[in-house]
């Protein structure tokens, strides 16, 4: 069983959340939404987290300074989750352990499934497990593209999707779990080729995929368990989702 790693991305501004308070410190039943994240990432397993923090960088590590598994990565310009992963490169040079790459505004993750992605790809030798739920409710959220026989293809986001592609239900959550002398691979083939003009975390499992290395889209997470929380809405209804499990 290898080390395991979690890299928290946290740099985000969100507008809509209309707080001057950073998205990520936002509480849920009495807590910042980033520390549920963190306790996930825990119960998965993991030792060492990386916070990627952009935003009021300062508040954010001030916030979780207490924390002694967790070091921090500044990422200055929002340049894509790809961006947001490169910029852990201090942390992540020379780490062959499993990465776990989770975003800090799913204060809904389970431990037991992202422990179930970790399995996956222990199971299947795989360099990348995307973790992917099954939703009706697909506007805005990358779809799983697979191929004839169900092997994952590739993750393409709502604004760079065919009509087509925009009907699939299986939508991209934003965990993934990654062998991590792969992950650091893949990331120097990252490119800007999508509307957002953006470095996209999500182009890795494909570009290992071309590689001939082991890619597998694990359905392991319910549609609650990727809910981000963008707005004050939101966070309203992630709040009672967790009430209703307690």
């Amino acid at each position: 069983m290898s080390e395991i790693m979690a890299v928290v991305l946290a740099a985000g501004k969100s507008k809509r959340m209309k707080s001057e308070l950073p998205k990520v410190l936002h509480k849920v039943c009495g807590r910042p939404m980033v520390e549920h994240v963190l306790d996930a990432a825990r119960e998965a397993g993991a030792t060492k987290i990386v916070v990627v923090v952009g935003h009021k960088a300062e508040q954010v590590q001030e916030n979780l300074s207490h924390h002694k598994d967790v070091s921090f990565a500044l990422q200055e310009k929002q340049l894509g989750t790809g961006h947001a992963v490169m910029c852990c490169h201090e942390q992540l040079e020379g780490y062959d352990g499993t990465i776990l790459v989770l975003t800090g505004d799913t204060p809904l993750l389970r431990g037991a499934s992202l422990a179930a992605l970790i399995e996956e790809m222990n199971s299947q030798s795989a360099a990348c497990v995307v973790g992917t739920a099954k939703t009706e409710s697909n506007h805005g959220l990358g779809r799983i593209v697979r191929d004839a026989d169900g092997k994952f293809l590739r993750i393409v986001e709502e604004k760079d999707a065919s009509d087509e592609e925009k009907t699939i239900t299986e939508i991209n959550t934003g965990c993934f779990a990654f062998d991590g002398s792969s992950l650091l691979s893949a990331l120097k083939d990252v490119k800007p080729n999508n509307v957002q003009g953006e470095l996209y975390l999500t182009d890795c499992a494909e570009i290992l995929r071309i590689q001939g290395k082991p890619v597998v889209a694990a359905c392991r997470l319910d549609i609650a368990e990727a809910m981000g929380v963008n707005t004050q809405e939101q966070l309203a209804e992630v709040e009672q989702v967790m009430l209703a499990r307690d």
